[in-house]
């Protein structure tokens, strides 16, 4: 156990690095330059596959209604510029980090809080898989290899992201800050140098713009048109994910949190906007043809494999320049990756909240060594492999479960902040105050609007199409979460009902259990003897005539004053006689406490633990439930134990012998 026990705390040490004190949590708070990097790759990356997915969907009813893309950015675009200034107000409003959850929980109630808190928990955990899958999707237009392996290549991800982030968020923020302002500033050039190209009459084609695009519904309906383009324009708003995580992370910004918090989401959307309608638009110009298989596009070679948007675009703008395009093309894959991180940071923050509302286990309320919420970080982690291993990590599959949740806790948190301004309104007279909470209230208003249609359209066109599966998801969630609470209500009832007996009770019945006569139980009998009870006897439960017999011989030679008592056991059981045994004590004197010593090996090897200790184990499980009954173990250190005493003595801090600190990690003795 020792050799494992070191092995293990050497490993946490080398991924996670050292331990910090709790008064260092100042420490990890982010300047706005890292929270941006922190919290804005999620909404960078959907620049990289939002418009691919609007054309993806367009292309279904041929070439000419790529003519329509434009629009559909252009209404995105509007949303998430209305959706950032509503959640500025948010941030302003509530700082504490509970973001919509204690938005919604404040102003409409318990219930539409937790149906945000579930929906919230679900995209969280779909970005994960989403983004993951996404960047694996663009290493393997590259990369043969991770396209054959894409769910394997998408878990070692999610475990290699968990792993940084569990190292803390400051740590974490540094080493995305780099590829996210590789991204922006990669997507700029190549953005800017292609329109710059088209402006002097240089000749830019995508390598798709020479093939056909095969309709596979020629001939629509107007309905199904109107459906076709609301679809598209369902897809698209992928791209405003991300901007609730900034409202459930402001306490990780510095001070004053809200501001900074305010700034850099004023900075995401802004930048997000911009690449978004840039690609949509470039994209046109050049003549990217995207459809969902290469089949789709006549005229392609039999062996043509179709590239991301991004790829396209980066192929025809750096032509000539290789470097530029490989460059794009490994930012991207990077962007997309760690787009993940948006939800590693916002997911446990709000765990740690419902965890404080009794709504999830207490130990998400936890911090860990790096003083990260690390139990929240590793459920996430497993809830997103477990939906991209489902799903094989295909993204066309995963994205239509996506944004659903992020639009639900949108049009609730914006319902939540009209009442909050409307009440805070009735009772302001200040004039200025006044016109600044309505003008606050108009923003979260047509908020509103355009969430709550945003919603719709995403429900309509995509329920069946797999949104159904997030919905299903959501509300197992809100259910669990609802029975932890009434599970923590009823125990704090429970607890807090029951007047203690002023009585003390009448007497101690002590019992020491006995195999042998030897080291241990002699020490056994020694502390229960320094208890003082009223009454003290020893037990043994009559597995083996033999032994039993030699075990009273050897009672009788070592004068011992305690007397021992035999339990019949007809079928060879332990645990079952020592409890009709206790409990007849409990029927004959109710009032008295039944205090039972039990002799336990401590051993310093793993395999050990197979060879001792078992039916001590089973009796101490078992006892546990009786009531007025106490349950003691005495333990006895073996020799192999010596080395783990020895390691806890290294785990000290330095300097804590000279000063007399003598308790290693978990406050265990050091020898």
């Amino acid at each position: 156990m020792a050799v494992t026990s070191t092995l293990s705390g050497a490993v946490k040490r080398l991924v996670l690095g050292r331990p910090f004190r709790s008064d260092k949590l100042s420490h990890t708070l982010l300047p706005k330059r890292i929270a941006l990097a922190v919290f804005a790759s999620d909404a960078m990356s959907s620049v990289a596959y939002a418009p691919q997915e609007v054309f993806l969907v367009l292309s279904t009813a041929g070439l000419g209604v790529y003519a329509h893309a434009p629009w559909i950015g252009l209404a995105v675009a509007f949303v998430l510029a209305v959706v950032v200034a509503s959640y500025r107000q948010n941030v302003h409003a509530y700082p504490s980090g509970g973001g919509d959850f204690e938005v919604v929980t404040t102003n409409l109630g318990d219930t539409p809080g937790l149906v945000v808190a579930s929906a919230l928990m679900v995209d969280y955990v779909l970005t994960v898989a989403v983004s993951i899958s996404s960047a694996v999707e663009n290493i393997g237009s590259a990369a043969p290899f991770i396209d054959q392996h894409k769910v394997l290549t998408s878990v070692v991800l999610i475990v290699l992201l968990t792993a940084m982030n569990l190292r803390g968020v400051r740590e974490s923020g540094t080493a995305f800050a780099i590829p996210t302002y590789a991204f922006i500033g990669a997507i700029g050039v190549m953005l800017a140098w292609g329109f710059a190209q088209l402006a002097t009459g240089r000749q830019v084609r995508a390598e798709s713009a020479g093939f056909d695009l095969v309709a596979q519904h020629s001939q629509l309906t107007q309905a199904a048109f109107v459906f076709l383009l609301a679809r598209a324009f369902s897809s698209g708003c992928a791209a405003l994910t991300g901007v609730e995580a900034i409202s459930n992370g402001v306490p990780a910004f510095r001070k004053p949190k809200s501001k900074n918090a305010a700034t850099t989401l004023l900075m995401l959307g802004s930048i997000a906007v911009v690449l978004f309608l840039g690609i949509l638009v470039l994209s046109i110009k050049i003549g990217v043809h995207y459809a969902e298989s290469s089949e789709q596009l006549a005229g392609a070679p039999a062996d043509y494999q179709q590239k991301t948007v991004i790829a396209q675009l980066a192929q025809a703008v750096f032509a000539g320049f290789p470097a530029g395009f490989y460059f794009v093309a490994v930012v991207t894959a990077l962007i997309l990756a760690l787009a993940a991180n948006t939800a590693f940071n916002g997911f446990p923050v709000l765990g740690s909240v419902l965890a404080q509302h009794s709504y999830l286990p207490r130990q998400f309320h936890t911090r860990g060594d790096r003083l990260a919420f690390s139990n929240g970080i590793g459920f996430l982690a497993v809830a997103a492999i477990a939906f991209v291993v489902s799903f094989h990590a295909q993204v066309t599959s995963l994205i239509q479960l996506y944004i659903v949740g992020v639009f639900v806790s949108f049009t609730f948190s914006q319902t939540g902040m009209i009442r909050h301004w409307t009440r805070l309104l009735k009772a302001e007279a200040d004039p200025a105050a006044r016109r600044k909470m309505t003008r606050s209230r108009v923003i979260n208003a047509i908020g509103l609007a355009m969430t709550g249609f945003v919603l719709v359209v995403v429900l309509v066109t995509k329920f069946f199409a797999g949104a159904w599966i997030a919905i299903l998801a959501m509300s197992v969630i809100f259910v669990v979460m609802r029975l932890i609470r009434k599970h923590y209500d009823s125990v704090s009832v429970e607890l807090a009902s029951q007047e203690l007996s002023k009585v003390l009770p009448s007497r101690s019945h002590s019992l020491v259990l006995v195999s042998k006569v030897h080291l241990p139980t002699m020490r056994a009998l020694a502390y229960a003897k320094a208890t003082r009870p009223d009454t003290l006897e020893a037990i043994t439960v009559n597995v083996d005539d033999k032994d039993t017999h030699q075990l009273m011989e050897a009672w009788e030679e070592s004068g011992i004053e305690v007397p021992l008592k035999v339990i019949a056991s007809p079928y060879r059981e332990v645990t079952r006689p020592v409890l009709d045994y206790v409990r007849r004590l409990r029927r004959d004197a109710p009032r008295d406490v039944v205090i039972v010593f039990i002799p336990e090996y401590v051993v310093g090897h793993w395999w050990e633990q197979f060879l001792h200790n078992q039916s001590a184990l089973r009796l101490k499980g078992a006892l546990l439930f009786e009531p007025g009954v106490m349950v003691t173990s005495v333990p006895w250190q073996l020799h192999s134990s010596e080395r783990r005493k020895r390691d806890d003595t290294l785990g000290l801090a330095p300097g804590s012998l000279r000063r007399g600190l003598t308790s290693g990690p978990g406050g265990r003795p050091v020898a």
